[in-house]
């Protein structure tokens, strides 16, 4: 008996072959059935699936061989869109760089040891220039590179350290930190650039060590999207380019002195296309300024996405941010402690942090494949589509003088700040879920307290959080819980059997205790014993026609009465329904109840 060739084992061979057309039919079913098609609706119905992102990208609901991009090349080829490297990290991994800014240099000094020991490969420090001597004079520097957050002054003591422990210049790595560009931003008290064009000439002589880092946070922790931040930090990127070289140094040499920071955050394919993306776009900047090598990545989990309220979940957003900045082929990764928006992390935070890694890298073997996005209609087509918006950004900022003179001008600032005020709608109406705290928050979770963190410098960009409006408003709550003895309440009055009124009970006690406002549930008729002040009423349409009048007089002696739903009843004061703008409702409700910021 011989085997059967080739063409004969086909696994769908038995199956007819699915088209475009058939899959719109049974998308536009499912659809009309859930009552999502609008009655006058005659557009293509699967744009009803489509999103729109902050930069205007259109993500579609399906992606197709007809959805063409750009060839994205080999792995270590320019345009380096699948990878620095031919190998990717499959034999190395990424580096693991672990974040420390304790003040005190016995407790950073500590807890950089255990990081060691524990699977990290290099470090990021933010500490003074006369902490470093102490902090690192037990680690081996030749083997654990060093990245800081720095000065001059810190810049030149590293070098003293390495000097001290006898290190060769071709053994001293990592990454003097150096960025008045991205400190301009911070603080707008002006970017030195021919100082830092003087200290990157100086640690030219070291091979293996760069100077400075392009750092995109501030533009993304301003609340900017992710085209912004590529094209604000190629911009920057230019600008160094343009000082160094001014200053003496060859255009190659002056590339190997930068390293580029981006955020990383819990939208994996957004990540995953970022740092290809940005990978092409500064290959486009080295074929024009005449030299060939990639950029040099570190991926910081976002600062901005990480919560002070149910931090633990801050575990899952730092998960998904390394994962996908380790598919999209980051040098290095920072997976920042999840109590780090509440100050200095604690020992087992900074131990989650850098076992994350370890899982992704040792158990889930994320590293093992050399670009595991490749090749996915669907990531290539976001890839170019995130890479041509970025660059238009970029040019935007090049015709605006620079990204200084953009800086000073308003230029970026204003660009950021409508990105800003569409993301907080978008946090406002819940539309941008926030995990713990917008939606399913624990109005009895304990408080987490830590040290604060050192100040962070200010005056230039602001720096948000997109939790920071909802946190507010649990604030004022813990602040009346312990001034009284109980939270602000408001009633549920449900109508109807448990199946006529649970959905919009659930989403009502969800909305409100967003707010930090307890939520009491019964028949109107229980108003009057609870306690509380403010009612809204929760049934289906078909009990509020039946049985609201009879409701809202029950509930005659509350000051304010909602409604959750559209429906329109004569009484009620306002209705809660999904995409209102819970935040407003959250603060005439507290208002209401006699809360004040």
């Amino acid at each position: 008996m011989t085997s059967p060739s080739a063409h004969e084992l086909v696994l769908a061979g038995e199956f007819p072959d699915a088209g475009w057309e058939q899959w719109q039919e049974l998308v536009g079913g499912v659809l009309r059935k859930s009552g999502a098609v609008p009655e006058d609706f005659d557009g293509p119905v699967e744009s009803l699936l489509a999103t729109t992102t902050y930069d205007g990208i259109v993500l579609q609901p399906l992606y197709t061989a007809a959805d063409v991009a750009p060839d994205a090349g080999f792995p270590g080829l320019p345009p380096y869109v699948r990878g620095a490297t031919p190998q990717g990290g499959v034999s190395t991994g990424w580096d693991v760089r672990q974040r420390h800014a304790d003040p005190d240099p016995e407790v950073t000094r500590r807890a950089v040891l255990a990081d060691l020991e524990n699977g990290v490969t290099s470090l990021w420090l933010s500490v003074p220039a006369d902490a470093l001597a102490h902090v690192l004079q037990d680690v081996y520097l030749d083997l654990a590179p060093v990245t800081l957050d720095g000065d001059i002054e810190a810049a030149e003591e590293l070098l003293r350290i390495h000097a001290d422990k006898g290190i060769p210049a071709g053994e001293v790595k990592g990454n003097l930190g150096i960025d008045p560009i991205g400190h301009h931003a911070r603080t707008a008290a002006g970017a030195d650039l021919d100082a830092a064009a003087q200290l990157a000439r100086k640690a030219a002589e070291y091979p293996a060590l760069r100077s400075i880092v392009v750092d995109g946070l501030p533009f993304h922790q301003a609340g900017g999207s992710d085209a912004e931040e590529l094209g604000a930090s190629i911009a920057a990127g230019v600008a160094y380019l343009r000082a160094l070289t001014a200053a003496g140094l060859p255009v190659d040499k002056a590339a190997a002195q930068l390293e580029f920071r981006y955020a990383a955050t819990a939208d994996q394919f957004l990540t995953i296309a970022k740092f290809r993306a940005a990978r092409r776009l500064w290959a486009r900047v080295a074929e024009v300024s005449g030299f060939a090598a990639p950029q040099r990545q570190h991926a910081v989990t976002s600062p901005a996405m990480f919560t002070k309220r149910d931090p633990w979940v801050n575990m899952l957003r730092a998960t998904l941010a390394c994962f996908g900045a380790g598919v999209g082929g980051a040098d290095a990764v920072t997976v920042l402690p999840f109590d780090a928006a509440l100050g200095l992390p604690d020992g087992f935070a900074r131990r989650i942090a850098r076992n994350t890694q370890s899982v992704l890298l040792e158990e889930s073997k994320l590293a093992g494949v050399i670009d595991p996005a490749g090749g996915s209609w669907y990531v290539e087509r976001l890839t170019d589509d995130l890479a041509r918006t970025a660059w238009d950004w970029f040019t935007e900022i090049e015709r605006a003088g620079g990204i200084v003179a953009a800086l000073d001008t308003g230029v970026v600032g204003d660009r950021l700040a409508a990105t800003w005020q569409a993301r907080s709608a978008n946090l406002a109406t819940r539309k941008d879920a926030l995990t713990g705290v917008s939606e399913f928050p624990n109005l009895a979770e304990k408080p987490i307290t830590r040290i604060p963190e050192p100040a962070a410098p200010t005056g230039g960009l602001p720096s948000v959080r997109y939790a920071e409006a909802y946190e507010e408003l649990r604030d004022r709550s813990d602040r009346v819980l312990a001034e009284t003895g109980a939270r602000p309440r408001i009633y549920l009055a449900t109508l109807g059997p448990v199946a006529a009124h649970t959905g919009r009970a659930t989403f009502a006690a969800n909305l409100f205790q967003a707010g930090g406002i307890e939520t009491i549930a019964g028949p109107p008729e229980g108003f009057a014993a609870s306690g509380a002040t403010v009612a809204c009423l929760c049934g289906s349409d078909k009990s509020y026609a039946a049985d609201g009048p009879a409701a809202v007089e029950q509930l005659s002696e509350a000051t304010k009465i909602l409604l959750a739903g559209k429906v329109e009843l004569s009484g009620v004061d306002g209705n809660v329904h999904a995409g209102c703008d819970a935040l407003a409702v959250l603060r005439a409700t507290l208002e209401t109840l006699g809360v004040n910021a």
